[in-house]
């Protein structure tokens, strides 16, 4: 009987041993001090380290001034995906928001990431973007907004 149970165990192990698995490359935007009206959108990248597809089922914002974007396409193993934040930059003031990724991850079903800053009429002016920081916003910008089409087409 105890051989039976440290085979299940054992074999529950692997099994989740070679399960998807997701890993953020930060849980924490910081925005720092930005100026009303500016942009809001910050990207998270998301990686697949584990051996099977990693499906991303939903990503709710802890209020509506906070719009996450995201696609439903499994991630393959070792591969990357983005999860597109957008903050309501006209509310000036500090705020610190939480956003719950849901996803198949037999371990981390329900992970929390969150966006901080302040928004703040004196803010320093942003510098602008290089021409090649353009070209990858706007290529980012695009994949996103493809991203949120499929959403809305299977909800």
């Amino acid at each position: 009987m105890k051989t039976l149970f440290a085979g299940i165990a054992l074999f529950g192990t692997i099994a989740l041993a070679s399960a998807q698995t997701i890993t953020f490359d930060k849980t924490t935007f910081d925005y720092g001090v930005i100026k009303p009206n500016s942009d809001g959108h910050r990207f998270f990248n998301i990686t697949n380290t584990g051996e099977k597809p990693l499906i991303i089922s939903n990503v709710k914002a802890s209020c509506g001034c906070t719009t996450p974007e995201f696609s439903q396409d499994p991630i393959a193993p070792g591969k990357t995906a983005k999860i597109k934040v957008g903050y309501a930059t006209a509310n000036a003031g500090p705020f610190n928001k939480m956003i719950e990724v849901f996803s198949n991850d037999p371990v981390n079903s329900r992970s929390v990431i969150y966006i901080k800053g302040d928004v703040n009429a004196n803010a320093p002016e942003p510098k602008p973007l290089t021409p090649e920081e353009l070209k990858a916003k706007a290529k980012a910008d695009k994949k996103a907004a493809k991203a949120a089409k499929k959403v809305a087409a299977t909800n």
